[in-house]
C-alpha cells in the first residue's frame, strides 16, 4: 500500500486534533537542539507545535544516539527505530542514493515517519535538512503510531 504526500495544510478547525509523527535522520553526534529546531520549523509551517507530536521515528541503528534520545525526552514521546530493510520498502518523494549507500535505505526521515504513521498515514512535510539532521512530518492514521515492526528504545522515560 503506497503512502501519499499531502502538501496542503490541515484545516484550521482540525488543527487541535492533528497528531503527527516525526521521522528523523541524523549523522552521528547530532544534538537534540538541531533536531528540535528542524522539527519546530516543519511543524510551524503546518500550523502545528510540539504538542501534536506523538512519536519520534528513525533507523533502528540510531535509537541509542544521545541527541535523538534527548529530543524524544524533550518532546515527551517514545523514540522508535525501524530496520533499514523496512524503511527501504516505503515509497518516499525524495529518496537519496547517498543515504542508501550509507545506511541501506534511500530514506530515513520520510520513510520512518510514514512507517510509524501506519497504513493510511500521509506525509505532511517532506524532509527538511541541516548539515547534521533531517526531519519529516507524517499524519498518523487512526490507531497509529505503528510500532509493531519497530524497536522501541526503552532506556528512556519519555513521560517523566
Amino acid at each position: 500500500m503506497a503512502h501519499g504526500t499531502d502538501a496542503k495544510r490541515p484545516a484550521a478547525d482540525a488543527m487541535s486534533a492533528v497528531r503527527v509523527v516525526l521521522g528523523v535522520g541524523s549523522r552521528r553526534g547530532a544534538d537534540a537542539a538541531e533536531v528540535l529546531r528542524l522539527a519546530d520549523d516543519a511543524l510551524a509551517a503546518l500550523g502545528l507545535d510540539r504538542a501534536a507530536v506523538t512519536l519520534l521515528a528513525t533507523l533502528d541503528a540510531k535509537t541509542a544516539e544521545p541527541g535523538l534520545l534527548d529530543a524524544a525526552r524533550r518532546l515527551g514521546v517514545p523514540l522508535v527505530g525501524y530496520p533499514a530493510a523496512r524503511l527501504a520498502a516505503v515509497p518516499v518523494p525524495t529518496p537519496s542514493a547517498t543515504v542508501a549507500g550509507a545506511v541501506g535505505t534511500p530514506s530515513v526521515a520520510e520513510a520512518a515517519a510514514l512507517a510509524a504513521a501506519g497504513a493510511g498515514g500521509r506525509l505532511l512535510a517532506p524532509r527538511s535538512a541541516s548539515p547534521v539532521a533531517t526531519v519529516a512530518v507524517a499524519a498518523a492514521a487512526a490507531g497509529s503510531p505503528n510500532v509493531s515492526e519497530s524497536t522501541v528504545n526503552e532506556s528512556q522515560e519519555p513521560w517523566s
